[in-house]
């Protein structure tokens, strides 16, 4: 759907275990720019590819992903290519929001491909994310400031977990023109163009939380206020980003 304002577009999944020992997928709807696929998958795990149908997310325009794992149900969701957030004719900035939902002995691997914020642009990008008690995640974010030779767009980022209605992580990082002095300093990006964090939720990290750590150079590993721990990291490009947050998961086992 679009207008003055820019396009509007929803997508949403329903995972579901469904009694087989297997996960079923009774919602996969989207529109707009916003289009999901289901892939095949093996064991009990359903898996799902975000495919952008458009250019985009152009200024003005909000897209929306919902996607909420029943009860023993297994979900995997990666998209086809990256994300570039671009300028656009309509004014003002562009939203992206994720909003997921993971119930009790549920499990959702949320792994898409990088963002990539654009010279001239303007995107805020919301993920908020509730998890049961029992529940668990693999969430992988990844954001390149610009493309090859060019200076990025302002880019805001904010991300929140809750694990059985309590506040594990809330954080935002802001970047490029307008964004707070200091955002490319030695404080924050210390000059690197690609950022990224991964947030691992298991049970067991309540009982045995894992330990501080670095993880070679540009990332480092902490344990969070709750069963889970998190991953952060900076490069200089999205490939060597993505290695070290591939390493990062495989060092969690």
């Amino acid at each position: 759907m679009s207008g003055s304002a820019g396009v509007r577009s929803v997508a949403r999944i329903l995972a579901r275990d469904d009694g087989r020992g297997g996960t079923s997928l009774p919602v996969l709807e989207s529109d707009g720019p916003l289009a999901l696929r289901r892939t095949r998958a093996g064991g009990s795990e359903a898996r799902v590819m975000l495919v952008g149908a458009m250019s985009g997310p152009l200024g003005g325009d909000h897209f929306t992903v919902q996607a909420r794992v029943e009860e023993g149900a297994r979900l995997s969701v990666g998209s086809a290519a990256a994300t570039i957030a671009l300028p656009g004719q309509a004014k003002g900035d562009a939203h992206y929001d994720v909003r997921l939902e993971v119930a009790d002995h549920a499990e959702l691997h949320w792994l898409p491909e990088q963002l990539i914020s654009a010279h001239g642009s303007d995107l805020y990008v919301a993920t908020r994310v509730e998890l049961a008690a029992t529940a668990r995640l693999v969430l992988r974010e990844e954001q390149v400031l610009g493309r090859s030779g060019e200076e990025p767009g302002r880019l805001t980022s904010r991300l929140t977990v809750r694990v059985a209605d309590r506040v594990v992580l809330d954080q935002e990082l802001a970047c490029g023109p307008g964004a707070p002095g200091g955002w490319d300093g030695p404080a924050v990006l210390a000059g690197h163009r690609a950022v990224g964090q991964l947030v691992v939720v298991r049970p067991e990290f309540a009982a045995e939380p894992v330990p501080v750590r670095s993880l070679g150079e540009g990332a480092a590993l902490m344990p969070l206020a709750g069963p889970a721990a998190l991953v952060t990291a900076v490069a200089p490009d999205a490939l060597r980003l993505r290695r070290l947050l591939d390493e990062a998961l495989a060092s969690l086992g």
